[in-house]
């Protein structure tokens, strides 16, 4: 069984900081990408920033570009997600998501709350 396991999450003020760690726990040799999604109550999940193994491209969604960084600790199957100059509307679930290389299984993990506020 595969796990993703989040922390990292919470209270920050407009343009403040916060970074999100998750590392995969289980029976997996590794992934072809992880990265990072976000829902708000009400709206359907959205890209954050995913990054693939092998090659290092990133993909961010176009209202984090710029603010947000996502970065891979491979060997210790870790994603981490460096978020700066943050908004209210950054307030969020993030959860972490994974694609197994050889199965192309997906995983999430249980989400980590961030809120943006004064």
């Amino acid at each position: 069984q595969v796990r993703l396991l989040e922390s990292g999450g919470g209270l920050a003020q407009p343009g403040g900081s916060l970074r999100l760690s998750c590392v995969a726990a289980g029976n997996i040799a590794n992934f072809r990408d992880m990265g990072w999604y976000r829902q708000i109550p009400g709206k359907e999940r959205e890209l954050v920033a995913t990054m693939e193994q092998y090659s290092g491209n990133t993909r961010y969604g176009d209202s984090v570009k710029d603010r947000f960084t996502i970065s891979r600790d491979n060997a210790n199957m870790a994603v981490y997600l460096q978020m700066n100059a943050l908004r209210p509307e950054d307030t969020a679930v993030y959860y972490c998501h994974a694609v197994a290389t050889l199965t192309l299984a997906e995983y999430w993990g249980p989400g980590t709350q961030v809120t943006v506020s004064s």
